[in-house]
């Protein structure tokens, strides 16, 4: 019997991608977000298209409409490495 080994997938995501991943999820267009958020629907297209920067402010904003820690979105690629004991 051969034993199981877990492999590990990557992928390469943005703040942005973690935006849209988020969103759609929730089931919601980027205008819903715009309205839930403050933030200008024209803002979240560049955002998820990461043509501009999202930032800490924004973060948040789109974090407490989203539900999600603002980490989620600002560090989407973070991986935690088990320290030594």
């Amino acid at each position: 019997m051969s034993e199981f080994v877990k492999s590990k997938t990557r992928i390469k995501l943005t703040p942005g991608a973690s935006i849209r991943i988020a969103r759609e999820v929730l089931g919601w267009s980027q205008n819903k977000l715009a309205e839930k958020s403050g933030i200008p629907q024209s803002t979240i297209s560049a955002l998820e298209a990461d043509r501009i920067a999202l930032g800490v402010e924004r973060a948040k904003k789109l974090a407490l409409a989203l539900s999600v820690h603002p980490s989620v979105l600002l560090f989407p690629q973070w991986e935690v490495k088990k320290r030594a004991s």
